[in-house]
Parts: structure tokens; C-alpha cells; sequence
């Protein structure tokens, strides 16, 4: 199967809403290694554009949102060596170590099947917005792999564990309504309002103020990988350097003259 010239990562900013869609119809939304490299640019990016406040991510097509990892337009060279395989999966893992350390808001639309890396895209979002219905199989175990490009760092942080287990040691599909009553959907939606729904919430995002809400992002995945006295002594610091701020003085301004305060991300 060759991936077409026009498939890839298709990026569109509007009011401070950027929006990502992975446009790869030939490979039902799997992504190889040139396309983790466009969403783990734009992910380290995104932490100082001005115009981009929060991120929605969404795919092309209503039978798809990502089957894993795929094929790039420039194939790699296959490992010669087992001991290469190591490497295999680097552009995924930077690209979702980009995303777990972005201070940008993100919203994922997921309609369609998920499957492997489709996992990580879906869920290392802020807010999950899911089709009903909407199939979601973790796969690995039935294609002779291991869970890997950092599945077993973040979602043992996002899925209880006794459930991970199910979930990645059967390989069996769940549906988005499960996954809803897990804990792990905050919008569960009927497939024709998925996208309005996420596109909503992410411009309710995007009229936030942007670094109050980075440094919150930032905090609460710190404290899954930091002890308690140096997770308080970033939050004193964030605390502080949100003083700084455009947003935090116009919130206090606005509150002593009784208005709504005008954000501007800064």
C-alpha cells in the first residue's frame, strides 16, 4: 500500500484554535515515522506561538480516528539486527513525549476505530471527545508485538491498572461507551456531533488564560513522575511566575471593577 502525495498532517489555526488532522485515508489513519515528526514539531512549537491557545486533534473520515503506526511516504530501512529494533519506534515516542509536555490544552474528536499508537493519540489529550459506539482495540498482543513507543509509561497514568491489564493482555476490543464509564471520556456523543462537540471545548480552551492553564498542565503530569517535595516546590514556582502575567493581573483588574476580563493568552 503507498501512501498518497497529498496524505499527511493537515494543521489549520483559527482564534487561537489549532486544529490537527491526521489525513492518511490509504492507511485507515496510520502514521509512520514523517508524520510523528510533524506532531512532535508542532507540539514543541506550540508551547511559544502566540496564535495558538489550545489544539484540537481529529482525523479524516467517520471510519477511522488511527489503526497505529503506519507507513511513511520515504520508507525507513528495516533493522538488519534484532538489537536494532530498539530504535524502531523513536519518532513515535519523541513525538508523544512531546505531547505529554505540552502546555497547550488539547482536545481529541475520536470516531472510528483506535487501535495501538491511536491509543496514546486519543487519550494523552486534556479532554476526550468520542463517538458512541466508536471501537477501540489496544491490538499489540495480537500482532506479535509489546506494548511500546511509551505506551507503558502513560497509560498506566491515565487507565486503571486491573483494566490496562484487560485491555492490553486479552486484545480485545471495548467501545467508547466502556471506556466512558471507566472514567476515561469526558464527552461520549453521538458520531454526527463529534466534532462540533470537541471544537467547542476547544475554543472554551482557547479563551482561557493560556499559561495559568499550561503551568496547571504541566503540575499534574509532574506529580505522576516526581516526589512530594519537589512537586511543591514547582508549584511554589509556578505559582510565582504566574504573578508575571498579562492574564492573571487583568483577572485580578477585572474582579475589583466588577468586569469580565478581556484574555489574551499572555
Amino acid at each position: 500500500m503507498t501512501v498518497a502525495d497529498d496524505e499527511g498532517l493537515k494543521i489549520e489555526i483559527d482564534n487561537g484554535v489549532a486544529t490537527l488532522t491526521l489525513h492518511m485515508p490509504s492507511m485507515r489513519n496510520a502514521f509512520g515515522a514523517d508524520v510523528a515528526g510533524d506532531f512532535t514539531q508542532f507540539f514543541r512549537d506550540a508551547n511559544v506561538r502566540q496564535d495558538v491557545r489550545s489544539i484540537l486533534i481529529r482525523s479524516t473520515g467517520d471510519r477511522d480516528f488511527c489503526l497505529g503506526g503506519g507507513q511513511s511516504k520515504i520508507p525507513t530501512p528495516m533493522p538488519r539486527n534484532p538489537i536494532d529494533y530498539r530504535f524502531v519506534s523513536t519518532p513515535h515516542i519523541e513525538m508523544f513525549k512531546a505531547m505529554w509536555e505540552l502546555e497547550r490544552p488539547v482536545v481529541s474528536a475520536v470516531q472510528g476505530t483506535v487501535a495501538g499508537v491511536g491509543w496514546l493519540l486519543a487519550l494523552l489529550a486534556d479532554m476526550v471527545v468520542a463517538a458512541k459506539g466508536s471501537r477501540w482495540t489496544h491490538v499489540f498482543v495480537k500482532r506479535g508485538m509489546i506494548p511500546h513507543a511509551g505506551d507503558s509509561f502513560y497509560l498506566p497514568r491515565i487507565i486503571p491498572f486491573h483494566r490496562l491489564n484487560e485491555i492490553a493482555l486479552l486484545g480485545d476490543m471495548v467501545t467508547a461507551d466502556t471506556l466512558s464509564e471507566w472514567g476515561l471520556i469526558n464527552r461520549l456523543v453521538d458520531k454526527e456531533l463529534v466534532q462540533d462537540t470537541a471544537l467547542d471545548l476547544a475554543r472554551r480552551l482557547a479563551d482561557q488564560p493560556t499559561r495559568g492553564i499550561g503551568l496547571a498542565k504541566r503540575h499534574y503530569r509532574r506529580s505522576l513522575e516526581t516526589d512530594w517535595n519537589t512537586m511543591l516546590r514547582e508549584e511554589m514556582a509556578g505559582q510565582a511566575l504566574y504573578t508575571t502575567t498579562a492574564d492573571r493581573n487583568e483577572i485580578l483588574a477585572a474582579g475589583r471593577e466588577g468586569r469580565k476580563p478581556e484574555l489574551t493568552g499572555d
